[in-house]
């Protein structure tokens, strides 16, 4: 597992409303994850975000695809958890909705985060939504800064 993670930058959240839409499956890892990226939305000041659960990781798009079109939110983080199993089946998940998420931010204009982690087996899982090292702050933090990022440029005029 890489131990990367990139430099953090510090984002007043005041002001700043999120969505986390979740997938039930693998719920207690979701829920670590989803734990992580709320309190971290939270320290920086914004207020709490909505929660929205979906079944799986590919109901994701559909839900943040519903949500940003009410463009009530300056980012929507997309959280699930993918477990390799005997097919390819994860394979398609993942490339499926990373795709999907991708266009949903292009076509909202409003950040999409993809935090859908792919993994080979449980033991990726867990090593990845502990406590030593949780993705979940770190999708909220690249949730944080790109809504700034957006809110910034709306706010410059057009030269």
């Amino acid at each position: 597992m890489s131990l990367d993670i990139p430099s953090v930058q510090e984002i007043d959240g005041s002001g700043l409303r999120f969505a986390v839409i979740a997938s039930r499956y693998n719920e207690a890892l979701v829920d670590s994850l989803v734990d992580h990226a709320c309190a971290t939305l939270e320290a920086a000041g914004s207020e709490a975000p909505l929660v929205e659960r979906v079944p799986g990781a590919a109901e994701l798009p559909f839900a943040a695809s519903t949500l940003a079109a009410h463009k009530r939110f300056d980012a929507i983080l997309c959280i699930g958890v993918v477990i390799a199993g005997d097919t390819k089946h994860h394979e398609i998940i993942g490339d499926s909705t990373a795709s999907a998420l991708l266009d949903l931010s292009l076509t909202y204009q409003v950040p999409v985060i993809n935090g859908i982690l792919v993994v080979n087996n449980l033991a990726q899982a867990e090593a990845r939504a502990g406590d030593s090292i949780n993705r979940g702050k770190e999708f909220a933090q690249a949730a944080l800064e790109m809504a700034q990022f957006t809110k910034k440029w709306k706010t410059i005029p057009n030269q």
